[in-house]
This record gives C-alpha cells, structure tokens and sequence, in this order.
C-alpha cells in the first residue's frame, strides 16, 4: 500500500474478545466525516469482529452482519454515517467505482475489509489496520496518519 501519509505504525496484541472490543472504541472515538480504516488480514484474522466492535461503540445497536455478499452495509449512527465494505468477491478494481465509497467518504466514514482490491480508490490518508493470526495469537499492526497516533498510543501499551 502507499506509505506517504502513513506516518506512525502500532502493533496491539489481541488477545481476547475485549482487547478486539477495546481497540474498536478506540477506533470509534476517534472516527470522523472523510475518514477510511482500511482492515487487512487473511480470513478469520478478526476484520468482521473489529468492524462490529467500531460500530457498537458508534452506538449501532442492531446485528452487524458481514457484508461479503451484499458487498456494503449502510448504518446511521448518532454521530456519523458508516458503510462498511467488503471487498473479498471483488475481482477488478473497476468495480469499485459502483459500490460509492466517494459518497461514503463525503457523508460520513467507510470501513473496507479487504482492502488491497482496491487501492488506487483508498484515500491515502487512511487509517491501515493489518490483522494476523499466528498460532493462535491475534494482533493489529496499526498505521496511518498523525491525527490517528494519539487514540492508538492508550491501546498498543493497554
């Protein structure tokens, strides 16, 4: 991914449901009209249970299925709109251009699950969380720009 405005990286250790919850509040307080967190990370890594985290703590109270089919969810929360992408079917980047993230980035913030099909739509000023699964042991290497470094600093030494 380009790294021009990536200009601080984290890595959190994940290591139960309420540390993923925790970095999602973090995540959600500090989430903004234009802005895009970007979650990479093979399947099962934990993208959908961050994404759900980030919207609860938003205030969605109803279930936050994963879009993989439907491709974007749409959830009007009390202090933003949020879409929240899936992009694992997509198979040419061209088809990104019918799902709206402009839109989303206009109105409110977009959540993109398997990013790197699509970043030449990516603002560069994004929000990078790359997710992994190691022997069992979950972490979130978080990047992005200077604005994103003081919310992410409590949660990569909690």
């Amino acid at each position: 991914m380009p790294q021009e405005s990536q200009t601080f990286e984290r890595t959190v250790p994940l290591t139960d449901l309420a540390a993923t919850e925790a970095l999602g509040a973090r995540i959600a307080a500090a989430l903004s009209i234009g802005d895009a967190v970007a979650l990479e990370g093979d399947l099962g890594a934990g993208k959908t249970t961050l994404a759900r985290a980030i919207l609860h703590n938003l205030g969605v109270t109803e279930e936050v299925p994963s879009p993989t089919f439907t491709l974007v969810q749409y959830y009007e929360t009390p202090k933003l709109n949020v879409r929240h992408y899936d992009l694992y079917r997509i198979e040419k980047p061209e088809e990104v251009d019918e799902l709206g993230l402009d839109e989303a980035l206009d109105d409110g913030a977009a959540l993109i699950e398997w990013p790197e099909r699509a970043l030449a739509w990516l603002p560069p000023d994004r929000l990078h969380v790359a997710m992994s699964l190691t022997n069992g042991s979950r972490k979130a290497r978080i990047s992005g720009p200077p604005r994103w470094a003081k919310p992410m600093q409590a949660e990569a030494t909690a």
